[in-house]
């Protein structure tokens, strides 16, 4: 918080952002067996989040998609409060890391109001799920809704809290000039 204000001068202590609620949803919808994947995606939303997910139901019906309107496709998960920062710590901290070849999360996933929106393709990453008991992946949408008006202020309150952001690390290595920058130099001086 203080750190916050610092950077963005709030002179209230209520002006401050912060993360008001964190949705984890997920469809099945394109499954072919649809009940069998929506009872998998259900138990392994409540391992990873300790919650008894929602189902989410279809709006309207679509022929070519073999959706009927208020057919169950999907379930989701609204985290509030302890266990909205439990999961946040554990995803960034635990989850994220463990992803292969990861180079930090997309800074574009913000929707202009503060709200950030992260896609997570494979459920493996968790590591309350046990990977000799997945059956299929499910990928999750993960929403953090905050307080913040602006993208900027949205994402200094997530990097604060520890979020790995993919552009933070190039700014980071642009600012230190690494050993092979200071050797050219230092072979100038010696031939003169």
């Amino acid at each position: 918080m203080p750190a916050l204000q610092k950077t963005h001068g709030y002179k209230n202590p209520h002006q401050v952002p912060k993360v008001e609620k964190v949705v984890i949803n997920t469809s099945v919808g394109s499954q072919a067996d649809v009940k069998q994947a929506l009872e998998d995606a259900k138990a392994e939303l409540a391992l990873i989040t300790g919650q008894k997910p929602a189902e989410t139901r279809a709006k309207k019906s679509i022929a070519n998609f073999k959706l009927r309107q208020a057919q169950a496709i999907g379930a989701k998960v609204t985290l509030r409060g302890e266990h909205m920062y439990e999961f946040l710590e554990r995803l960034i901290k635990a989850s994220l890391p463990r992803i292969r070849d990861f180079r930090g999360v997309s800074p574009k996933g913000f929707d202009g109001h503060g709200n950030y929106t992260l896609g997570v393709s494979d459920q493996a990453i968790f590591p309350e799920v046990e990977l000799d008991k997945i059956k299929r992946n499910i990928g999750f949408d993960v929403t953090i809704v905050t307080t913040a008006r602006t993208n900027e202020e949205a994402k200094s309150l997530l990097s604060e809290m520890g979020m790995p952001f993919s552009d933070r690390a190039k700014k980071v290595a642009t600012a230190t000039p690494g050993p092979e920058a200071a050797a050219p130099a230092a072979a100038e001086t010696t031939q003169s």
